[in-house]
């Protein structure tokens, strides 16, 4: 959770709203984030305390490929310059034959993220 609060909340600019007990720095079971524009979504840990492995199961985490969450925004040309100043290594935005313009990048858990707005 501390990977993923961090990413979200540090790079990526929404607010931590509420989360579970705490059982020290930004560890947590859930939390729920909320951006400026007032959409929210919840993280929640895969394992209980205690029952989390050293290393992640890469059956489980190849799964994570197939989840993507979208998001709306007016300037992915500026979302892509700000991930690249804060140390992500992304893609260029493409237009997609649909015409959304396309931001797409993994969150430290693998599960794809797309910045788009009409080209």
């Amino acid at each position: 959770m501390p990977t993923s609060v961090h990413f979200y909340r540090d790079i990526l600019g929404f607010e931590l709203v509420t989360n579970a007990e705490p059982h020290g720095k930004d560890e947590f079971g859930w939390c729920l984030l909320k951006r400026s524009d007032g959409s929210e979504f919840m993280l929640n840990t895969a394992y209980d305390y205690g029952e989390r492995p050293a290393a992640p199961d890469p059956a489980r985490v190849a799964a994570h490929g197939d989840t993507c969450i979208y998001l709306g925004c007016p300037d992915v040309d500026a979302a892509y310059q700000y991930l690249l100043d804060n140390g992500l290594t992304v893609d260029a935005p493409k237009v997609a034959w649909y015409g959304m313009k396309q931001l797409y990048l993994k969150d430290p858990d693998g599960f794809g993220i797309c910045f788009q707005w009409g080209a």
